[in-house]
């Protein structure tokens, strides 16, 4: 029974430790220019494509929330007459499996249903060139995700932040998995099991969901809000009704268009919080940006982001931190972040 209480122990101990090694001073030595290196890629990439920022931010959101393990053990105590039930969340999140390509008969993150609009790939690609020729084998693509993402925010207009680092790449990405991803159509009851799985609260959904204040949203994704919502009603009557009339009009029953959709908010390449003036206006896209209203809680987090542009954005830089410190399941520094080593 010691042994057994060792073991668990030591298992408790290293899942923590894993998830605590991350540091912001971590490359300082091996690659110190590497900062500066990916901040220009991103810079580099935002001059030709405007929604490189939106782009980049949901893809460090995609990859952070796959592949969550929970783990309960039973420790017996030294004297042995009780048993304590420890309860583990960790995840392998952060370690750029979505970066992965597809090979073989095994369908990799990016080309499952929620992620076949994830783009702007290229731009990690070259951003670990550029490393690459500066310290080779040194930083991971998981890192250099998160720097982008950090940038992304940062290089729109919104706050910066130091990047805790030192995560491993994984080498596990499955199109089935992205199933954990949180669903546009989701509701509050729902949102709030799926960030609470990943260590996140209430505090950390609203102001991570301002993360919206960036890119576009293509039909299918709002569809069910502005026709056929129910079977009494044609259009979600937390619609402002104009506001849903002009969704309608570039998204129709049966539309044929390709990329058809609309801006997440009214300034998608600021990183303001006017997402949240306009979910208080009735104006939101996603069924899951209104849930946030449908809580005291989380409409009370609402309503002092949409007022304070200070308090979303001193929020947001600590979810994010948070967030992109979901670790454990990386295991090596891949060359080229499509393939593992």
């Amino acid at each position: 029974m010691a042994a057994v209480f060792a073991l668990a122990l030591f298992t408790l101990l290293s899942i923590s430790s894993s998830v605590n090694a991350l540091s912001s001073n971590y490359y300082d030595k091996t690659c110190p220019r590497l900062e500066s290196t990916v901040t220009s890629a991103v810079k580099k990439a935002m001059k030709n494509d405007r929604t490189v920022p939106a782009a980049l931010l949901r893809m460090h959101f995609h990859d952070c929330f796959i592949r969550v393990i929970i783990l309960i053990i039973s420790i017996p105590t030294p004297n042995l007459q009780h048993t304590s039930t420890h309860e583990c969340r960790t995840s392998f999140g952060c370690d750029a499996s979505v970066l992965l390509a597809s090979k073989g008969k095994n369908q990799a993150e990016k080309d499952g249903p929620p992620n076949i609009s994830l783009h702007a790939f290229y731009v990690i690609d070259n951003a670990k060139k550029a490393v690459e020729a500066l310290c080779p084998g040194v930083v991971s693509c998981a890192d250099i995700l998160a720097l982008a993402a950090r940038d992304a925010v940062a290089l729109s207009g919104g706050p910066t932040w130091q990047v805790p680092k030192g995560r491993k790449d994984g080498r596990i990405s499955k199109a089935t998995e992205t199933r954990q991803l949180p669903f546009p159509t989701f509701n509050i009851s729902q949102l709030q099991q799926s960030f609470s799985q990943r260590g996140l609260s209430l505090e950390d959904l609203v102001a991570l969901s301002g993360g919206h204040t960036l890119g576009f949203a293509h039909c299918s994704s709002f569809q069910n809000r502005i026709h056929s919502f129910n079977t009494s009603l044609d259009i979600d009557p937390s619609l402002y009704p104009s506001f849903a009339a002009s969704l309608r009009s570039v998204c129709p029953a049966h539309n044929k268009v390709k990329n058809a959709g609309a801006n997440l908010d009214s300034t998608n390449t600021i990183f303001d919080n006017a997402y949240y003036k306009l979910l208080l206006q009735k104006k939101s896209i996603f069924s899951s940006d209104q849930a946030l209203l449908t809580s005291p809680t989380t409409k009370s987090l609402v309503s002092k982001f949409a007022s304070s542009q200070k308090e979303f954005n001193d929020a947001f830089v600590k979810s994010m931190i948070k967030m992109s410190s979901i670790t454990g399941g990386g295991s090596e520094i891949r060359l080229d972040c499509k393939f593992v080593r």
